[in-house]
């Protein structure tokens, strides 16, 4: 192989890596809901991804292949670490009024809350679908799991989802069937 060929591979790859970063990080801190620890599992992710960028064998399947070594980072960490403080009390700050971010602020930690509530399995699927936009394929790719099984997974996450923000809003209850159809 030619070195300048190489070497502007490699170079295309970081660049694109450096692309992946806020995806990276937006799955980690929807994973971990601690922006401190999605911010080292990112940086660990690229720094593997990185180092290990020889094992590519498809340039195309970067996002997925990053997503899959950000999965065995959360893991690696989940195991050394089992008990994890919840941080997800974070204080943002708006231009509109206290009302309205009190309002905002208590509906992200509802569907926080509820997403949270979900087994790990169908939180990672209901993340990589609705939060990044993966496809099917490429998330059981990334979970090393069948297609049908992401499937399943995904369609019993939003179920439950849906019912358990439902539960906020009761008068809102005529409409579960409604939503059933639409999940």
């Amino acid at each position: 192989m030619n070195p300048l060929n190489f070497f502007s591979r490699h170079h295309h790859i970081k660049e694109q890596l450096e692309a992946l970063r806020p995806q990276l990080y937006r799955l980690a801190y929807s994973w971990t809901s601690n922006p401190a620890l999605a911010d080292d599992l990112t940086q660990e992710t690229l720094a593997k991804a990185l180092k290990n960028v020889a094992q590519l064998k498809n340039q195309d399947a970067l996002k997925s292949w990053t997503f899959g070594i950000l999965r065995n980072c959360w893991r690696d960490h989940f195991r050394s670490n089992r008990d994890m403080d919840d941080v997800d009390n974070q204080v943002l700050a708006h231009e509109q009024t206290p009302e309205y971010h009190h309002e905002q602020q208590n509906i992200v930690d509802k569907v926080r809350g509820a997403v949270s509530q979900l087994p790990e399995g169908q939180r990672h699927v209901l993340t990589l679908i609705d939060l990044e936009g993966c496809s099917y394929a490429e998330v059981a790719d990334i979970l090393e799991i069948p297609i049908g099984t992401v499937m399943s997974r995904l369609c019993r996450a939003r179920r439950c989802l849906a019912e358990k923000l439902l539960e906020f809003h009761p008068e809102s209850r005529d409409n579960v069937t409604s939503i059933r159809r639409v999940v």
